[in-house]
C-alpha cells in the first residue's frame, strides 16, 4: 500500500473524512483531491468558509510533501494563502505540487478550482519531516 493509500483510509476517522475529501490521484510530484462542497462548508455570505479551503490546500500539499520524501509523515512549518475568487456549493479541485525540496524539507504550492476551472484560492506551504518511513521488504524492493 502505498504512502497515500495508507494516508486516506487512515484518515476516514480523522479530519480528512469530516470535511469529505476524496483523493482522485497523487505520487510524489503531484496530488489532487476532491471535496463535494455543500451547505455546511459555507459561512454566513453563503460561500465556502476559506478554512475549508485551506484545509484543503495544506492537506494536499501535505500528502505531496510526504509521498516526495518518503517518509510516513510531515508537518506544516508555513502556510501562506491567497483568496482570489468566492467558491459556492459544489465540486471542488485541489491540485498540489512540489516546488523545492533540500534536507528534512519540502515547499509545495496548491489550488483550488470550482467545476468551472475558476481558480478561488491558491496557497504554498513548507513541510518538514515528522516521521521517518520504516523500511519494509516491500518497500525495499
Amino acid at each position: 500500500m502505498s504512502i497515500l493509500d495508507k494516508m486516506v483510509e487512515e484518515g476516514e476517522e480523522r479530519f480528512w473524512g469530516f470535511l469529505g475529501c476524496r483523493y482522485i490521484k497523487g505520487d510524489e510530484k503531484e496530488v489532487q483531491i476532491g471535496l463535494t462542497a455543500g451547505e455546511h462548508h459555507t459561512n454566513s455570505m453563503g460561500i465556502i468558509h476559506g478554512g475549508v479551503l485551506t484545509s484543503l490546500m495544506d492537506q494536499a500539499m501535505g500528502m505531496v510533501a510526504t509521498a516526495a520524501m518518503a517518509v510516513d509523515s510531515c508537518v506544516t512549518t508555513n502556510l501562506n494563502v491567497h483568496f482570489l475568487a468566492p467558491m459556492k456549493q459544489g465540486e471542488l479541485m485541489v491540485t498540489s505540487t512540489v516546488l523545492h525540496q533540500a534536507g528534512r524539507s519540502v515547499t509545495a504550492q496548491s489550488e483550488v478550482r470550482d467545476a468551472t476551472g475558476t481558480l478561488g484560492c491558491m496557497a504554498t506551504a513548507t513541510f518538514r519531516i515528522a516521521g521517518v518511513r520504516k523500511q519494509t521488504t516491500e518497500s525495499k524492493g
